[in-house]
C-alpha cells in the first residue's frame, strides 16, 4: 500500500475541481490509500506519506511546518508540487501583482519562485529530456494555459520547458526575455525530490471574489489536454517510486 496527501487550497482558482480531478487520477492506482488536506498542518500525514501533492495558490507552511516538509524530503518523500504551490501574491494599491520574496525556505525547497505570467494565451512546450522516465516518448506540445515565468531558487534538472519574451500587463509591465522556461522540473533535495509542473490553471464562474464577483468565461486551461493528465499519471507514478 501507498500513502499520498494531497493538498489543496488556495486562492483564484477553482480549487474543488482541480482537487476532484487529482483524486480520480490517484483512484486509478488501487495500492493508493490518499488523505485530503487544505494546508501543511498535519504533521502526522505529511510525515506518513510516499507522495504529497499540492495545487495551492498563494497558501505558505508556517515556521513551524517547514521542518516537516524538510524532513519529509530528507527521508525520502517524492512531493508532485502543480501550478501556483510556489506563488505569493501581493496587489499593489495600482491595481498590480506583486510576488515578493517572503518565503526563501520553502521556495527553496521547491526550488522556483513564480513572478508573473503574460495574460492566458497558446503556448510551445519542448522536451528538454527526452531521456528521463517522466518524459520518455512525449512529443512536443502545444497548449493554452497560464505560462508561469519563474525565479530559480535551487539546482534543477528541467524536463520540458518554453520560451518567453514579452511583458506581463498584470504584473507592472516588466519585460522578460527566456529562452528556457521551465514548464516541468526535478529538484532533488535529501533523498527525497521535488517534480514540479506549472501547467495546469482552471478558475470558475466565483473564484475572483472579491476581486470580481463573476467570471463570465470559466477557464480549464491545460486540463482540457489528453497530455496534461498523461504528465500527472506520470508524475504520480513517479511519486510512487516507479
Amino acid at each position: 500500500m501507498k500513502r499520498v496527501h494531497l493538498i489543496a487550497a488556495g486562492k483564484y482558482h477553482d480549487i474543488d475541481f482541480a482537487r476532484l480531478e487529482l483524486l480520480k487520477l490517484l483512484a486509478e492506482r488501487p495500492e493508493v490509500r490518499t488523505t485530503v488536506a487544505a494546508d501543511y498542518g498535519d504533521a502526522a500525514l505529511v510525515a506518513g506519506a510516499d507522495l504529497m501533492i499540492t495545487y495551492t495558490c498563494d497558501l505558505l507552511p508556517t515556521e513551524a511546518e517547514l521542518p516537516v516538509l524538510r524532513d519529509f524530503l530528507s527521508r525520502g518523500g517524492r512531493w508532485l508540487a502543480l501550478h501556483g504551490t510556489n506563488s505569493i501574491l501581493h496587489f499593489a494599491g495600482d491595481g498590480s501583482v506583486e510576488t515578493p520574496d517572503d518565503a526563501p525556505e520553502f521556495m527553496g525547497m521547491l526550488g522556483s519562485q513564480f513572478i508573473a505570467h503574460p495574460p492566458i494565451g497558446p503556448f510551445k512546450v519542448q522536451v528538454t529530456r527526452p531521456d528521463h522516465p517522466v518524459t520518455a516518448g512525449l512529443r512536443g506540445f502545444s497548449v493554452v494555459d497560464e505560462l508561469y515565468l519563474v525565479r530559480r531558487t535551487a539546482k534543477i534538472d528541467v524536463l520540458l520547458h518554453t520560451a518567453f519574451s514579452g511583458t506581463c500587463p498584470d504584473f507592472g509591465n516588466r519585460h522578460f526575455s527566456d529562452e528556457e522556461v521551465p514548464v516541468l522540473y526535478k529538484r532533488q533535495m535529501g533523498n527525497g525530490a521535488v517534480l514540479y509542473c506549472t501547467l495546469g490553471h482552471c478558475r470558475g464562474h466565483y473564484d475572483l471574489t472579491p476581486i470580481r464577483a463573476f467570471n463570465p468565461h470559466p477557464d480549464r486551461c491545460a486540463w482540457n489536454y489528453p497530455v496534461f493528465y498523461e504528465i500527472l499519471r506520470r508524475g504520480i507514478v513517479w511519486g510512487l517510486g516507479g
